[in-house]
């Protein structure tokens, strides 16, 4: 089935997936993660009811209870999966995706994610291969409130923040059911009401369009911080008060004040991607003697795990999610956006500086962003651009757990497929423009040769 990804089942809903295979794979689901008490929330895209009755009922007819919490944040649905000790949960969302998408992130105990690697490949082969037969005892669909207590808890993370001017942008997503019960009156709102449809515009934060209403408030209101949620609120991402786009690998950096000046953590494991700028393990092991950075592959299928087996304090990603130590090793927004918060009201308070100062001084680099090429033969066109920069000049340090990252003295570029799309993409960064140019050129030049043989 096309729905069935590494880290996630997602798709266009009635395209790449329908309500019967939705029903399949509730049915399933049970004996995937060997339990018959499944906690299920769901976004508030207009699919989302029509999966939730046929995913409910192909759980019930297995005989195993739903735990339905109703509209809910992907975090929101980690939170209770440990709260309240579920072995297994689903979360309806295609997280950043437009309004036609929609999708199933399953967890099992611990919210620990469940990628393609550790079941999601077996329940799609239940889902095309076994037959559906009917429980004789049918489970029941219960309704539990878990809002109160996860608003509770963000409240237990939050300082007085009157002396800052904030501004949020919604998306119309998720983030809309909960932000006023923490910042009222006392915040700027732009596209706040929960739409299923995304009027304002696409729920992903990481499109340079989809940051003008920010950056507008921004610039109109001379807020100190914009903040911007993705459709299901697992991801966030900030503009400073200039009003300029701060790239989220370099909130992992900014991160480390909060844990390590502000919470006083003595030190420990900071987790980063395969793409993120070398700005942030300088500046965290050149401002925290206790640090360690550790670089691993994309996506909260690795990332958690991973972040367990080290762990770590904390740990970031170039999309904007974040994991905390505080969050059972798991990413949330809302969570992610408080901590960045208190930092910056630090840096305002203590130290009479704006964020966007804090960000100019640790951003040395230039950097070309996530480029995507459409190229079919993906493995043959990555390992050709590996090999010329390779026989061209030996690198200082090769990765090879997410595509390839090769590190030079002056510069360092990662390429990788996408797991969903025929797409390579990649990042290169470098200590001035004219390099970066060059090198990004080269890449693309290269690429371009395999682009043109796509049928």
């Amino acid at each position: 089935m096309k729905a069935f990804h590494a880290y996630d089942i997602r798709g266009v809903y009635n395209k790449d997936f329908n309500k019967e295979d939705v029903y399949k794979i509730g049915f399933f689901l049970p004996r995937l993660l060997m339990t018959d008490k499944i906690l299920v929330g769901r976004d508030v895209r207009t699919s989302s009811p029509e999966i939730f009755a046929y995913l409910t009922k192909g759980i019930t007819d297995a005989g195993a209870n739903v735990y339905d919490i109703g509209l809910a944040t992907t975090p929101m649905v980690y939170y209770a999966t440990v709260k309240y000790n579920f072995l297994g949960s689903v979360m309806i969302t295609a997280s950043h995706n437009p309004r036609e998408y929609n999708g199933l992130k399953i967890s099992g105990p611990g919210a620990m994610p469940i990628g393609y690697d550790t079941g999601l490949k077996d329940l799609e082969q239940m889902v095309e291969n076994e037959e559906i037969v009917v429980s004789p005892y049918k489970g029941e669909l219960k309704k539990i409130n878990v809002k109160e207590d996860y608003i509770n808890f963000l409240k237990d993370h939050m300082v007085d923040f009157r002396g800052m001017r904030i501004g949020f942008d919604l998306s119309n997503g998720m983030s809309a059911l909960l932000i006023k019960y923490l910042f009222g009156k006392f915040a700027w709102y732009v596209n706040d009401e929960m739409d299923g449809d995304f009027p304002g515009h696409e729920p992903n934060p990481l499109q340079k369009e989809n940051l003008v209403d920010l950056q507008n408030l921004v610039k109109e209101k001379s807020l100190d911080i914009g903040v911007i949620f993705d459709g299901d609120a697992d991801r966030v991402m900030f503009v400073d008060d200039r009003g300029r786009f701060i790239n989220p690998d370099l909130i992992i950096a900014l991160m480390g004040h909060y844990y390590f000046d502000i919470k006083e953590v003595n030190g420990g494991n900071v987790l980063q991607d395969i793409r993120c700028s070398r700005a942030v393990s300088e500046y965290l092991t050149q401002n925290w003697n206790n640090v360690k950075v550790h670089t691993w592959r994309v996506g909260r299928a690795y990332a958690v795990p991973k972040m367990k087996e080290l762990d770590c304090v904390y740990g970031g990603e170039l999309a904007g999610h974040y994991y905390m130590s505080d969050f059972f090793h798991s990413d949330s927004g809302l969570l992610a956006a408080l901590h960045i918060l208190k930092v910056v009201r630090y840096f305002k308070e203590k130290k009479g500086m704006k964020i966007s100062e804090v960000i100019d001084k640790m951003n040395k680099y230039h950097n070309s962003g996530e480029i995507n090429m459409y190229i079919e033969d993906k493995q043959k066109a990555m390992l050709a651009v590996i090999k010329h920069f390779i026989e061209e000049e030996k690198p200082q340090r090769i990765l090879d757990f997410d595509g390839f990252r090769l590190d030079y003295a002056d510069w360092w570029f990662n390429i990788r497929p996408s797991n969903t799309e025929p797409y390579l993409r990649f990042v290169v960064e470098a200590n001035d423009k004219d390099l970066l140019k060059e090198k990004t050129e080269t890449i693309k030049n290269i690429l371009y040769e395999f682009k043109k043989k796509n049928k």
